[in-house]
């Protein structure tokens, strides 16, 4: 998940709690003070009201018992109380699909018009066939859009699943139980069915959809909304319990929304856990939801757990243990070793991806990502890619009429070259390093050893 999403609130609440984390005694009026703040940064991030008075009162009951004020360090220990409110707020854990039944599993999503549905349905199968091993089939019930019928055919041959063809002629339950049919015969595990959105909730829709549900007795029916409408968004999620038996919520287009309100808003709302959060176009741009991980990094802490995952799952295994054979026999760190890397880090969402999740980043995030940001990235890897594989492999040989080539062939000047030369060695003394004990996800599983045991993030703003 990127960090726009709660852009506003973080530093608003990181400013407010910064304040008062390194007191040594708090007395009712810095806990009152603080408390405002809290309050105005919620609002400020359209979290709806009935969760902003609930959130201050439950943080206000818990700093002013015992539990603050006895402590040794008070400070530290509300920041604590407002992490472990927010998390409850927002669930107590990642809430996974329900699959466990005689296959296949279905999955109805809902929503309105525009919220992202059809593509959120791309990236759900996607999500089921590369990290639980399912096969699944996708089809759209939705018979009052045939474009959007065409748009989920392309988007199943995108991910890889089958599509059950459908259209604009049939009844919506007679397409699901064609599809289910298909998929028992096929020995399919999960068919997720697209239905129609539209754009207000009315008699009509929720009448179609009712009927549907009743038909295809999901095990999940997932309700599909974007973040970016805030507490609007947690109110349709209720219009739609109230009609439907919702198991969970998919908050969309979370990286385009910097106040992040939704993802407050709809557990409290609506009784229903976040399942799933869309962070981006990419039909891989969808990842669970872990409410620990979210409030950890609204209060500026990072999310090292995240990144270790997904260092897990992108970092090429392969190319990292021959790194760290290669290391461990002595032999050092090259220019195309050096490449690999860079191509692995724009993997992994590039430098503002990496440093979003690093604790205690906040605005040193920007900062850095400024000095070294992905176009800078770029430019590193097309000089690389303008040298001859001698010189890649022994550096020490590019001398000044190399280099006045390799500028030229990649389109820099010999200071840039001279640059990337430098930070080459300076990655060379870092692998040196952690080639003796091994390599990527090592090195952050050694910073989440760093962590304070339960703290979720590194010791609050200290750091």
């Amino acid at each position: 998940m990127t960090d726009a999403m709660f852009e506003n609130l973080t530093d608003r609440l990181s400013g407010s709690l910064r304040k008062i984390s390194g007191q040594a005694r708090l007395t009712d009026d810095n806990i009152k003070d603080t408390l405002r703040e809290v309050r105005m940064a919620l609002l400020e991030a359209d979290v709806a009201l009935p969760v902003v008075k609930a959130f201050v009162e439950s943080v206000r009951e818990r700093a002013i018992g015992q539990e603050v004020m006895r402590s040794l360090t008070p400070g530290q220990v509300f920041v604590k109380v407002v992490q472990q409110e927010l998390e409850r707020v927002m669930g107590s854990g990642n809430e996974s699909l329900n699959l466990a039944t005689q296959p296949p599993a279905v999955i109805m999503m809902a929503g309105l018009q525009g919220a992202g549905k059809t593509t959120t349905v791309a990236k759900l199968a996607r999500l089921l066939t590369e990290r639980q091993k399912k096969s699944v089939m996708v089809v759209s019930a939705d018979v009052y859009r045939p474009a959007a019928i065409k748009q989920l055919e392309t988007l199943a041959g995108e991910v890889g699943v089958a599509f059950h063809p459908s259209s604009a002629d049939e009844d919506p339950v007679a397409i699901a139980e064609g599809a289910i049919d298909a998929a028992r015969k096929k020995h399919i595990d999960v068919v997720i069915v697209d239905t129609a959105g539209r754009l207000h909730v009315d008699d009509q829709m929720m009448g179609e959809i009712g009927r549907l549900h009743k038909a295809v007795n999901p095990v999940e029916t997932l309700f599909v909304v974007d973040a970016m409408t805030g507490q609007d968004a947690a109110n349709t999620a209720k219009a739609f319990n109230d009609a439907l038996p919702l198991t969970g919520v998919v908050l969309t287009k979370t990286d385009g929304d910097a106040r992040g309100g939704a993802a407050l808003s709809v557990r409290h709302i609506t009784g229903k856990p976040i399942k799933f959060l869309g962070v981006g176009e990419k039909v891989d741009a969808l990842e669970p939801f872990h409410p620990d991980r979210v409030a950890s990094r609204i209060l500026g802490m990072g999310d090292v757990l995240s990144l270790i995952e997904e260092a897990e799952r992108k970092i090429d295994k392969k190319k990292a243990e021959k790194l760290t054979r290669k290391i461990k026999k002595g032999k050092s760190f090259d220019l195309e070793d050096f490449r690999d890397q860079l191509q692995q880090m724009k993997s992994m969402g590039g430098i503002g991806g990496l440093l979003d999740k690093l604790p205690g980043m906040g605005q040193m995030a920007q900062a850095a990502q400024g000095a070294v940001n992905d176009k800078s990235m770029g430019q590193l890897e097309a000089i690389i890619c303008s040298m001859t594989p001698k010189e890649r492999r022994y550096p020490d040989v590019i001398n000044n009429s190399r280099k006045r080539r390799i500028a030229s062939g990649s389109g820099t000047q010999i200071q840039d070259v001279n640059r990337l030369l430098k930070q080459h060695k300076q990655m060379q003394k870092m692998m040196k390093k952690f080639g003796k004990k091994g390599g990527m996800a090592n090195m952050m599983r050694g910073m989440q050893g760093m962590m304070p045991p339960g703290g979720g993030g590194m010791p609050p703003f200290g750091r």
